[in-house]
């Protein structure tokens, strides 16, 4: 019987790709050295095999939002849920993508000329959402979070610098919009996420991880377009009616 201790690391990455970023923190070869345990692998390492598999184990039992009512929730925790989530899945994989295109470009890049196109707008992406995020945690969010505890002390809150909410809420719009056309030339560059025949492990799961960046960047889209946005502009409307 195969217990999880036993479980090769090349064996967690086949069942969830999400598995090599853990791997890759701890400098673990999921990809050429994929046959050993995590203890093996930890071992050569020295690193801790039960903190690894602890790490794994989450990843494995780790669930969706799908069943959540986002609309339900005061805009204050979505702001939140949407900066400790979204926000920082992007930070954490994209330290792991960077280096696995960069390594692709590398080792495959010869026989696969559109990898250099797609680590460019990989590394444009990574870039322009860092500062996209820069500014709603530190503008746009502050300000929502501001009105919804300003409708809980009954407190008059003075002008943004930027007029209306309306104002940065259009810019964040303009920019998703940019990034959600920079990952449909990413999934047209990839064939929508199918590896080549001669794929390796670390290319098959760089394609797989870019395919779930692309889908949480939807949810995280969809989160402050259709939810958070729309009633942020309203509770600012309510706040001009009623001065």
């Amino acid at each position: 019987m195969n217990t999880i201790e036993n479980t090769t690391i090349g064996e967690f990455v086949a069942k969830d790709f999400r598995t090599a970023a853990v791997f890759s923190k701890f400098g673990i070869d999921f990809c050429c050295k994929g046959n050993r345990t995590i203890e093996e692998a930890s071992e050569k390492k020295g690193a801790d095999s039960q903190t690894i598999l602890a790490e794994i184990k989450a990843v494995l039992e780790s669930k969706t939002d799908n069943s959540i009512d986002f609309k339900s929730w005061p805009l204050d925790l979505l702001a939140d849920y949407i900066e400790k989530t979204h926000h920082r899945y992007v930070v954490e994989k994209t330290q792991v993508l960077l280096p696995f295109l960069s390594k692709l470009c590398k080792v495959h890049g010869a026989h696969h000329p559109e990898l250099f196109e797609i680590n460019e707008l990989f590394i444009g992406c990574s870039g322009e959402l860092a500062q996209h995020m820069k500014k709603e945690e530190l503008i746009l969010f502050p300000f929502i979070k501001k009105m919804v505890q300003a409708t809980l002390t009954d407190e008059l809150i003075s002008q943004p610098h930027f007029g209306t909410v309306e104002n940065p809420i259009a810019m964040m719009k303009h920019e998703h919009d940019t990034e959600g056309e920079r990952f449909r030339k990413i999934a047209m560059l990839t064939s929508n996420y199918a590896p080549p025949a001669d794929a390796c492990n670390t290319y098959k799961v760089t394609f797989a991880m870019l395919q779930e960046f692309e889908q949480d960047l939807h949810k995280h889209i969809h989160l402050e377009n259709n939810i958070l946005f729309p009633a942020a502009v309203a509770l600012e409307k309510d706040f001009i009616a009623q001065s």
